[in-house]
């Protein structure tokens, strides 16, 4: 994708038109379900599988462990669970044939899933009512369309989090992120972060999403941080990568661009970086020990997560895809919770479809996900004042560390509501 061809998402604004009244209403041709106790329910998750960017399989085998676990404990509120899934394949026509097939198969709702092209997948389900629950925030139509439901602040409240848990321990700090139209939201978001505590703009570094080659921005990084030639050294430099799978490649490079070993404070959000990639980069002789990450969700060990790690442990044996800690995974887990909620507190006897599943989350009381994330809703008293992203309904973040190779709370730090520094993220133009 071309610059001259980019529109930044922070530019728009959320605009209550007659069609978006229309598909909030449910106009339109609407997907079947189940009536009553009985009868089955078909949904879909979708995520990008074998790309050379970011994949993310355990998204859908989380989904498909769910679906056999709910079944085995019969059903939801006694209706069969369906899931599909699909190879998003991080194309927008890949994108857009996984919502089709949503469609064809009258998938009550599309739940869980992960894809940065928002515009490709989120058409086709508007025009069918169809609503979209708990993706995993990294394009801004999850929190524009009237017919998403995110269950996490998404990319732009993590990079907004990294702003405020980098400002308290940098005099410095460059982004190196996708030189792509999801990439271009970020420095602004980390900038708000780093300007609510009266920090300098970060040094925005762009980088090609499927690039083997870091060398160029790692060296322009460290210059950036640590200082170069003859230049004085900077006090106290961070490097905050967000590149998906590309991260740990970034920071391979960043390594060997820092022969004297001065180290400046590196950091990631999760989903760029996990506890897995921690193990298998080394543990405690990890790389990446000591790195600063900003979550949405309690850190991997809370007891909070000891369900999903029993459905996964009885439920996904033989899918080495699924792994707990994984950020995708636990978006899936408390989607799929989501879902699980809304349709049990219909009305008993009433269809269970696209049209009553969109008017219950409309409309029904704040949803409880066993304390993963705040209570749940998306009534329109609920919509937040932010420029370009108007459906984010939770904020919250929480800053990790990476220590003895685990990933931990960040000592003396607690969650923090990262909503009034989005209001005050200024526009782009």
């Amino acid at each position: 994708m071309t610059n001259s061809r980019r529109v930044a998402p922070l530019s728009r604004t959320f605009v209550a038109t007659a069609m978006g009244a229309c598909l909030v209403a449910g106009c339109g041709t609407l997907p079947g379900g189940s009536a009553g106790s009985g009868g089955t329910v078909t949904v879909m998750t979708f995520a990008p599988e074998g790309t050379k960017a970011t994949n993310m399989p355990g998204m859908t085998g989380m989904a498909k462990a769910y679906e056999r676990w709910v079944n085995a404990q019969g059903g939801l509120g006694g209706r069969r669970l369906r899931v599909l899934t699909c190879n998003e394949k991080n194309t927008p026509s890949g994108a857009a044939d996984c919502a089709r097939k949503a469609v064809a198969e009258k998938a009550v709702a599309v739940v869980g899933s992960y894809s940065q092209h928002g515009r490709a997948f989120m058409a086709p389900l508007e025009v069918e009512g169809i609503p979209f629950i708990g993706g995993y925030g990294v394009s801004s139509e999850e929190f524009q369309s009237p017919l998403s439901y995110p269950v996490n602040g998404g990319q732009p409240v993590l990079i907004a989090g990294a702003g405020h848990q980098l400002s308290r321990a940098c005099d410095q700090v460059a982004l190196v992120r996708p030189d792509t139209i999801a990439g271009d939201t970020l420095p602004v978001l980390l900038n708000a972060g780093l300007r609510a505590n009266k920090m300098a703009d970060a040094s925005d570094i762009r980088a090609a999403e499927d690039s083997a080659d870091f060398k160029p921005q790692a060296s322009e990084a460290l210059a950036h941080t640590i200082g170069s030639g003859k230049e004085k050294e900077k006090e106290k430099g961070c490097v905050t990568a967000v590149l998906g799978e590309r991260t740990e490649t970034f920071f391979d490079a960043f390594r060997r661009t820092d022969p004297q070993r001065r180290k400046p404070q590196i950091s990631s959000v999760l989903g760029s970086v996990s506890q897995s990639l921690v193990d298998r980069t080394g543990g405690r002789e990890s790389p990446f020990e000591g790195a600063y990450l900003t979550s949405w969700y309690p850190v991997s060990s809370d007891p909070l997560w000891e369900p999903m790690r029993k459905v996964v442990a009885e439920h996904a044996f033989g899918d080495d895809t699924v792994d707990p800690d994984d950020s995708g995974a636990q978006t899936t887990w408390i989607a799929y919770t989501v879902l699980s909620e809304v349709v049990k507190g219909l009305k008993d006897g009433e269809r269970v479809d696209a049209r009553t599943v969109k008017r219950a989350l409309n409309e029904s009381r704040p949803v409880k996900t066993g304390g993963l994330t705040p209570d749940l809703s998306w009534r329109y008293q609920d919509m937040r004042a932010i420029a370009g992203f108007p459906r984010i309904v939770n904020g919250r973040v929480t800053f990790q560390i990476v220590q003895s190779g685990r990933l931990v709370a960040q000592p003396g730090e607690q969650s923090v509501d990262i909503t009034a520094t989005l209001e005050s993220a200024p526009r782009t133009a």
